[in-house]
């Protein structure tokens, strides 16, 4: 069985009668180091173990006992050891104790139970602040694990949900993770950009990265015979189509109803969700809206969703070459795209080659 081992306790004073007393009064309950001076205080301050608790004659030489304090608090090693200032009665030494950091001030002449009363105090509260920290670490640590675990299972049923629509329209897992990669790439470019930088922290952009998959979840409410039409939809089909914005919106406001809340990861689901087909020029559905009044988010990803679908074969088209879509996209600019995220693909096409490198279909 392991003996606990004793707090250990610094006295420090410049006579040795005082040094003598109190190390006969401690010894019993404490290991007790003994200092003569300031600097040998320090010295045995910063030695391992460090001390529990720190008895400091104010009036100890090289340098005095209020000196000792002001430099054990500065240092972060030391600063959070207790200290117990002896000071003369009578001087504004107790005052002045306190302003240096000390946790009490013992008055001479020294009364043995006082002594002991308020060092074992000190210890314990060091003692439980001790538990306490550790225990704050483990909390900590354990809510980081369910947290991790948390964030998984959502991740999980993201994916679940928009691979749900992609694979009814031709598309693929692959679709979807080249479309994280793609926005996560164009919102990174544009961080810093004035017309931008409002909405892209490093934290919004993670929560964007997470929301891109589910742009087409609506489509899921779309027949089958419209979603998979081979051929050119009739004008009462595509109006149809259309309303995959809406569906994909109000099934992330239901989510948001249910849980009594929205947070910045369903706000960009909805955004990406409704208003993806936007165009620039406000010729675009379901609203029409036009140049910043449509979302970031549905801005970022309406430019990584053309692009992909340009360079991806289809059993209804073949696959551009990205010096296509990219010269295709350019010739939109302003029209379909806002100029600065287009701007911003051209910056970062090798980026976006590499992407699609990276994760491309199987079939291609």
């Amino acid at each position: 069985m392991n003996v606990k081992a004793k707090p250990v306790v610094l006295v420090a004073d410049a006579v040795a009668s005082n040094l003598i007393w109190m190390n006969s009064l401690l010894q019993e309950r404490y290991e007790i180091k003994l200092a003569d001076s300031g600097a040998q205080a320090l010295r045995i301050a910063q030695q391992l173990p460090r001390p529990d608790l720190i008895l400091l004659a104010a009036d100890l030489p090289q340098p005095d006992g209020f000196a000792v304090c002001q430099q054990l608090k500065r240092d972060p090693d030391t600063a959070g050891i207790p200290l117990l200032l002896i000071a003369p009665a009578g001087a504004d030494a107790e005052q002045r104790g306190f302003a240096e950091g000390a946790a009490d001030v013992l008055l001479r002449p020294l009364v043995a139970e006082a002594v002991l009363a308020r060092s074992a105090l000190q210890i314990e509260l060091g003692q439980a602040r001790s538990l306490l920290k550790h225990e704050s670490h483990r909390l900590a640590h354990l809510v980081d694990e369910r947290t991790g675990e948390l964030r998984q299972m959502v991740d999980a049923v993201i994916w679940a949900l928009a691979s749900l629509a992609e694979t009814r329209n031709y598309e693929t897992a692959n679709h979807l993770r080249r479309m994280q990669y793609y926005v996560r790439a164009l919102a990174q470019r544009l961080q810093q950009h004035p017309r931008f930088a409002h909405e892209l922290s490093d934290e919004n952009i993670a929560y964007l990265y997470k929301a891109a998959p589910l742009h087409d979840i609506g489509k899921v409410s779309i027949p089958d015979s419209i979603l998979l039409k081979p051929g050119r939809l009739t004008e009462a089909e595509f109006a149809i189509m259309k309303l995959h914005t809406v569906y994909g919106r109000d099934a992330i406001a239901g989510v948001e109803e249910r849980l009594g809340f929205s947070n910045t990861f369903l706000r960009f689901a909805k955004e990406v969700t409704y208003s993806h087909q936007e165009k620039f020029d406000g010729s675009g559905y379901p609203q029409g809206l036009a140049g910043d009044a449509i979302p970031v988010s549905a801005r970022l990803l309406a430019v990584a969703d053309v692009y992909d679908a340009m360079i991806s074969r289809r059993v209804y088209k073949p696959a551009f070459t990205h010096e296509t879509a990219l010269e295709l996209i350019r010739q939109s600019s302003g029209q379909q795209f806002d100029p600065d995220v287009v701007d911003a693909l051209l910056a970062v096409e090798q980026q976006f080659q590499d992407i699609a490198a990276r994760y491309a279909d199987a079939t291609e």
